[in-house]
């Protein structure tokens, strides 16, 4: 095996080991960077793929920092606590009830910004809610594990709410209208068995009445509101909220319209952006230069270090193997291509992460010669099994990771063992379930 293949691999895994590792709490960027570095010192991808890796991830990676920026300024707002105040409210005591509110909030979360996203911002504020409620620690894990699959799981009816879907459809050249049409039932209806399954696993744990008012939610120990927010009356604020929410609702839809129009929607997400920020300067006085420190610009960084990584393995001859391998499974059929893809993309990602497994599986499908339809409902199929099958263990999302970091640092203990006795009850059904459905859909409509 020569040199720069053998390099290539090892820089691979490694660089893999420290993401998932992460020592000393390491930001996961810092481990890419230096593996992506190697493998352009040594060769294997070279300026000329650079652009071409540049001209790919751009347009997703200007979305996702957008809608990041728009959820710091929702969250100067004081919006996400308000959120958590209402789910208190309209549970009416029912512990039941809040179970099913915590998971439809974590699933609009992702629909509205992005799985990553969802996750850093529901899981304190549920953490928060579910303290001042006063609930056991084995009372909280319902809440939390069941709000973190179902947000995780949640980037799979839209392509926009997840990095590595938004750069594999730029890979496929598939528009979003188009993954949403044939992805936002089977994905929708996969959650739906999920959150039933999670809800039948942990009903006997949930508990049955919860308070129905939770002190400290809005004070300035919790969140830096503004005192022209916490001055509202009720009635206001909820009028106020609602407007905020209405205008995200209506960014998060042009983007699917610019996505018709061949606009690139990395414009939309940037122009809903600013006007928020724009909003908030002239509502609290908050200038827009705080999102330079808030941002994690480092997202872009990650990214962009994981594609050239990825690049470099194709570069020596990974993709050739695995089309050898893939091209017979699918073999012209499309329920074969539909299961097992995403069966293989699912085994795939608990082993290697779902970030390179997902772009892996993109660019392999690209050299595979598949017909049109065979080659969305196979890029569909892994996004089911990246999005989807990935959560059967910790390691399979970077998303999952940083919750159980948040939950550590909320003091709220749960083990790798409690997770998966959880997931492998949960998980395998739901995938080969929406699999199943997404065959039958997309033969319904074509």
């Amino acid at each position: 095996m020569h040199p720069i293949v053998i390099i290539t691999i090892l820089t691979f895994l490694v660089t893999l080991v420290f993401i998932l590792w992460r020592p000393r709490n390491i930001n996961e960027a810092i481990p890419s960077t230096i593996g992506a570095l190697v493998i352009l010192l040594c060769g294997t991808v070279t300026l000329v793929d650079l652009i071409d890796i540049t001209r790919t991830i751009s347009d997703a990676a200007i979305t996702i920092m957008a809608t990041i920026v728009m959820a710091i300024v929702l969250e100067s707002f004081g919006f996400f606590n308000w959120v958590a105040e209402k789910l208190a409210e309209i549970a009416k005591g029912s512990g039941i009830r809040l179970f099913w509110y915590v998971n439809l909030l974590c699933f609009l979360m992702t629909l509205f910004f992005n799985n990553d996203g969802s996750i850093l911002i529901t899981t304190p504020i549920l953490i928060m809610l579910l303290n001042n409620m006063g609930l056991k620690n084995h009372q909280k894990i319902p809440y939390l594990l069941s709000g973190a699959l179902i947000a995780t799981a949640s980037s799979a009816p839209i392509g926009v709410s997840n990095i590595v879907n938004l750069i594999a459809l730029k890979i496929v050249d598939m528009s979003l209208t188009s993954h949403t049409a044939m992805m936002f039932v089977p994905a929708t209806l996969g959650l739906l068995l999920l959150v039933s399954l999670l809800f039948l696993y942990f009903r006997k744990i949930l508990p049955k009445t919860v308070p129905t008012k939770v002190a400290g939610m809005s004070s300035p120990s919790y969140h830096p509101i503004k005192q022209k927010l916490l001055q509202q009356s009720k009635k206001d604020r909820n009028k106020f909220m609602l407007y905020v929410l209405l205008f995200v609702f209506v960014v998060r839809i042009s983007l699917f319209f610019a996505s018709f129009l061949s606009i690139p929607i990395s414009v939309m997400a940037v122009l809903g952006s600013i006007v928020l920020l724009c909003w908030r300067w002239i509502y609290l006085k908050i200038p827009p230069t705080d999102m330079i420190k808030k941002t994690p610009w480092y997202i872009i960084v990650f990214a962009f270090s994981m594609y050239v990584l990825i690049y470099g393995l194709t570069n020596i001859g990974l993709t050739d193997m695995l089309v050898q391998t893939m091209r017979p499974i699918v073999n012209d059929n499309l329920f074969h291509t539909s299961v097992l893809m995403g069966t293989l993309l699912s085994v795939l990602s608990n082993i290697f992460n779902n970030h390179p497994a997902l772009m892996v599986g993109t660019i392999t499908l690209t050299n595979m010669d598949l017909k049109p339809l065979e080659l969305k409902v196979a890029y569909l199929a892994n996004v089911i099994g990246s999005d989807m099958g990935a959560l059967l263990l910790p390691m399979g999302t970077l998303a999952t990771l940083m919750w159980m970091h948040i939950l550590i640092k909320g003091k709220i203990k749960i083990t790798w063992w409690q997770y998966i006795k959880v997931t492998i009850v949960v998980i395998p059904p739901t995938v080969i379930f929406t699999l199943v459905v997404l065959y039958y859909w997309v033969t319904w409509l074509f």
